[in-house]
């Protein structure tokens, strides 16, 4: 117990309900004298007004008041079953001082956050760069390499435990290896130290969908004409790639870079079918899964997942810092 602060305090527990539903209130309110003063100045923005409404009270109820709420509950011991009891920072300085599987967690996420993501987008730009090509077949590999993007996240999870296992896909390709170098197959998911290597690998899976296609896209709008006069210069293949064409896409790969940095600090459904070592940590949203939903340390998981959702951000603002020097904006000037 934290001292002037008592351990179950329902009042306050009510308190905070109230509040969040007067915001809600007050956030309508807001929104029907907006809608009515649109309505008074010109019809057409009162129509606007008018369809977004059911999204905006949407997002205010199911996606601003669980995260305000959220936020409350990371201050609070709660277990679902009782009303939450208010403990301050005790979730936080147990998951930054005492909890032994929170750091190895963090590390876990963060390296395979770090290593993947320019891999992926890396992949992405050469195979997009290969079916930019226009030649005979070419729409049924560009149909052929988006698959994976429609394909269910568990099945493919599955689908990936299967290949890693001890007696999958990969170490069959892998026993001519094996029996060369005199050593025993791998375990990919039960050595700790593999376990980053092998999500790694699992996410090259993604390149070939949806960031392909977005690049892809990029690369069909870069003009011709521009290649065709560095061309007559004299500039080589290489030369064109990176001074015209990665410039003309770099809106595109800052996009894809910082949507795969989000998607890769929040990588949870292979993680969850997939076993690995306690030691090896897993990442940070499947551990907020098992606080929350397996141990019923629904307080605790809160300040997990709001500790992540800083962490994204962090490594969200780096990306786009460091997109002020490598982005170009077509018509933009810039002081250099």
């Amino acid at each position: 117990m934290q001292r002037g602060i008592p351990v179950s305090n329902p009042y306050l527990y009510t308190l905070v309900r109230w509040v969040a539903v007067g915001v809600g209130m007050l956030l309508l309110m807001l929104l029907t004298y907006g809608l009515l003063r649109a309505f008074r100045a010109r019809r057409s923005t009162a129509a606007g007004y008018a369809l977004i409404l059911p999204w905006l009270l949407g997002l205010i109820i199911w996606q601003l008041f669980p995260i305000l709420y959220s936020l409350y509950l990371s201050f609070t011991a709660y277990d679902v079953l009782t009303p939450p009891r208010w403990v301050g920072l005790k979730n936080y300085i147990d998951m930054f001082t005492r909890d032994t599987r929170f750091w190895p967690s963090v590390r876990l996420t963060v390296l395979y956050s770090v290593i993947s993501v320019p891999l992926g987008v890396l992949g992405a730009l050469g195979t997009a760069s290969l079916l930019a090509r226009e030649v005979r077949g070419i729409g049924f590999w560009r149909t052929l390499y988006y698959v994976p993007a429609v394909l269910p996240a568990a099945a493919t999870a599955l689908l990936w435990r299967w290949m890693f296992a001890s007696r999958g896909l990969i170490n069959s390709l892998l026993s001519p290896v094996y029996r060369l170098l005199n050593m025993e197959p791998l375990s990919w998911f039960s050595d700790e130290r593999l376990v980053l290597p092998s999500f790694i690998i699992m996410s090259f899976w993604g390149v070939f969908g949806a960031n392909t296609v977005i690049l892809l896209a990029a690369l069909k709008n870069v003009p011709k004409e521009l290649k065709e006069a560095a061309l007559v210069d004299g500039a080589g293949p290489w030369t064109v790639f990176s001074r015209i064409t990665v410039p003309m896409i770099s809106p595109a790969l800052l996009y894809v870079t910082i949507m795969g940095v989000i998607g890769a600090m929040q990588n949870f459904t292979a993680p969850l079918f997939i076993a690995t070592p306690s030691s090896a940590g897993t990442f940070l949203n499947v551990y907020v899964y098992q606080q929350g939903f397996t141990q019923f340390k629904m307080g605790y998981a809160s300040a997990v997942a709001w500790f992540l959702m800083v962490l994204i951000l962090i490594l969200t603002a780096i990306v786009w810092k460091w997109s002020d020097a490598y982005v170009y904006y077509e018509g933009e000037l810039r002081q250099r």
